[in-house]
């Protein structure tokens, strides 16, 4: 419910995503779509292609659907839809309005290139306003619900197989894992670089838990290590953690800014425009990370930083920076822009009020 209105909600994805299998609350619509290119050449003339196409499907899925507003949250899908969305507006043929959620700390190419079509733009750092100018608002990032919920550290420590005194490390590469991150830790543990009284939960991704599993059961490893390789909700290891290690991605950052985690970042370095990187950066500028380049990874770099974080007056100051980047009520903010964009009755009164989101 929005504003005392109901509104159906579609979903428009990529066959190819992670939406194919992840949606399944909504009804879904696949539109073809690939990557913007930056550079001429065959790949760019087949991008463009694919992209085409996509503008087609785009273009009769709203017609059919009549939404009255189209939220883009940045994936390169996004880019036919609003495209489309906007050239139907033009046209008189469809009255919705359309706004893009930037959950990034610097906006991606698709970002920019849709950013003059929109009417708002969502961010999550008042720091990214300045690419937007006046239609930038600053809501925050939606996170799950039970990040937003207390839970006990001793409980969720309990919860997942750890102790409940013991300085815990949490070690998380997203759900296929990160190799380089999982190596580093494995090695880390196996020399016994970190102070006995630790422990590490290391969640390995499904793709690398049989390969970590294999090198965990080796002689000679030395800190109490809880190998997993995947965890549907994470609520219990970030109230189990004194001290993340993790990728940079927008969503792990705004978790990580949610629950005041303190975190050791490794951005991806393969990252589109290397956005890892500066969300890594502002992140460590604001006082709540440390940032290691994945070509600098191994275990004495992240025993060194972890050491560093651990001490207890850095942590502190971590954990207060972690939670200053978090502006509470992200969800709220949302459905209060929602609601004074699509208006409690919609843009176009013959529209079905769809909220389109892709």
């Amino acid at each position: 419910m929005c504003g005392g209105a109901r509104y159906e909600r579609r979903f428009f994805g990529n066959r190819d995503g992670l939406e194919a299998r992840l949606v399944t609350t909504m009804p879904l619509t696949f539109v073809p779509s690939a990557p913007l290119q930056r550079r001429l050449g065959p790949g760019a003339l087949r991008t463009l292609a694919r992209n085409v196409a996509g503008f087609a499907v785009a273009v009769r899925a709203l017609l059919a659907y009549r939404p009255t507003l189209v939220i883009a949250t940045g994936g390169y899908v996004c880019f036919p839809v609003v495209v489309a969305a906007r050239a139907l507006r033009l046209a008189g043929l469809l009255r919705c309005r359309i706004a893009l959620l930037e959950i990034n700390a610097t906006p991606g190419l698709t970002n920019r290139l849709l950013a003059p079509l929109v009417d708002q733009v969502w961010t999550t750092y008042a720091g990214s306003n300045r690419y937007f100018g006046g239609k930038a608002k600053v809501t925050g990032a939606p996170v799950r619900a039970s990040l937003r919920r207390s839970i006990e550290r001793a409980a969720a420590r309990a919860n997942l197989g750890l102790e409940p005194d013991r300085p815990t490390v949490v070690v998380m590469g997203g759900s296929q894992g990160a190799r380089s991150i999982n190596d580093a830790v494995a090695t880390l543990a196996a020399q016994q670089s970190l102070p006995a009284g630790w422990q590490i939960l290391h969640i390995s991704g499904e793709r690398d838990y049989a390969r970590m599993a294999a090198r965990q059961t080796r002689p000679g490893a030395g800190n109490l290590v809880r190998l997993v390789p995947y965890l549907a909700d994470p609520a219990d290891a970030y109230a189990a953690a004194d001290i993340v290690v993790a990728r940079a991605g927008a969503s792990t950052l705004a978790e990580l800014a949610a629950t005041s985690s303190p975190a050791v970042l490794v951005p991806y370095p393969f990252a589109a425009a290397d956005h890892q990187s500066a969300n890594a950066a502002m992140f460590a500028a604001n006082g709540a990370a440390l940032v290691i380049r994945d070509a600098d990874l191994g275990a004495e770099s992240l025993a060194t930083a972890l050491r560093t974080c651990l001490e207890p007056d850095n942590l502190a100051r971590m954990r207060a920076a972690a939670a200053a980047l978090s502006p509470i009520g992200a969800a709220e903010r949302i459905v209060e822009q929602i609601t004074a964009l699509a208006g409690p009755r919609g843009v176009d009164s013959g529209s079905p009020n769809n909220v389109v989101r892709d």
